[in-house]
């Protein structure tokens, strides 16, 4: 069981169960966005394939302790590192999120920000970041301040969307920031000083499907921001319906996870998933 009166002054465990910080401060994703999410997450190929990639890295490069899951909203990814027997906290600010990941089985939640946590410096071991920095407007100093957190060699595993010219609605809806180039992301972490240790494209198969379904439309003026219409959107987008495309979808993930496995690094993807280590 992690101690976590041990690294933070600040957090105090509630009679639900959850911990969380004495101080809150406002965070840029919309709280019906993990609710939205939730529904369509364990059915999800896009959802069940981050994982999977997410659990290949973590096994080619494993921390040296329990992964603090920073933003890891309903606990999905928590769940899945879980199941993997790793030792995790979710570490995530928004209640609808926190308390999902409680229904989810997640042994220890923390209803905060990184920053209202009160973490000791150098205490983390590892920090997982799956869609989050794209949400931080100060980039730069959000991956300063992490860099103080982690112990020397401390991992941080993260994902990020990719490339501008995808920005669509969507990214709007989600509170997003930026998308990222390849190069822009290894620029940032290795100013925040990281050392990079494994960065690869993933979702390669999806980048013509995003223009397609959600560019395209954003940029000629018919993205619906209604919620209905989100919800509905996500669930056609994530749980396809035919069965040949299911099937073809199966094949190009499989392929993609045996690419990683043998910690092959592509250039190109919907998404970019690092390993970096503090140095």
């Amino acid at each position: 069981m992690i101690d976590l009166a041990s690294i933070s002054m600040n957090l105090e465990e509630s009679p639900d169960g959850l911990w969380r910080a004495k101080d809150s401060s406002v965070i840029s994703y919309p709280d019906w966005g993990n609710a939205a999410c939730f529904q369509v997450e364990d059915s999800s190929f896009w959802f069940q394939h981050r994982n999977a990639c997410i659990l290949e890295a973590i096994k080619l490069f494993p921390p040296g302790g329990p992964v603090f899951d920073i933003g890891g909203g309903n606990g999905y990814v928590a769940k899945g590192m879980q199941d993997a027997s790793l030792e995790v906290v979710l570490v995530e600010p928004g209640i609808t999120g926190a308390r999902n990941a409680q229904q989810r089985g997640i042994h220890t939640v923390i209803c905060a920000t990184l920053q209202d946590a009160g973490f000791v410096q150098q205490s983390l071991p590892a920090i997982g970041l799956f869609d989050v920095l794209e949400h931080i407007e100060r980039e730069k100093e959000f991956l300063a301040e992490l860099r103080e957190f982690l112990i020397p060699e401390g991992k941080v595993y993260l994902t990020v969307p990719a490339y501008n010219f995808l920005w669509s609605r969507d990214d709007i809806d989600a509170g997003h920031q930026r998308r990222y180039s390849r190069q822009a992301l290894r620029n940032a972490l290795l100013s925040a000083g990281f050392r990079i240790d494994f960065l690869t494209g993933f979702f390669r198969f999806l980048p013509p499907a995003i223009l397609l379904a959600r560019v395209l439309p954003y940029r000629l003026g018919i993205s619906s921001r209604d919620a209905a219409n989100i919800n509905h959107r996500m669930k056609q987008q994530h749980v396809p319906q035919n069965g040949l495309v299911r099937a073809i979808l199966q094949e190009l993930q499989r392929r993609e996870r045996l690419r990683l496995q043998s910690k092959a690094e592509a250039k190109f993807g919907a998404s970019w998933l690092a390993v970096s280590s503090k140095i």
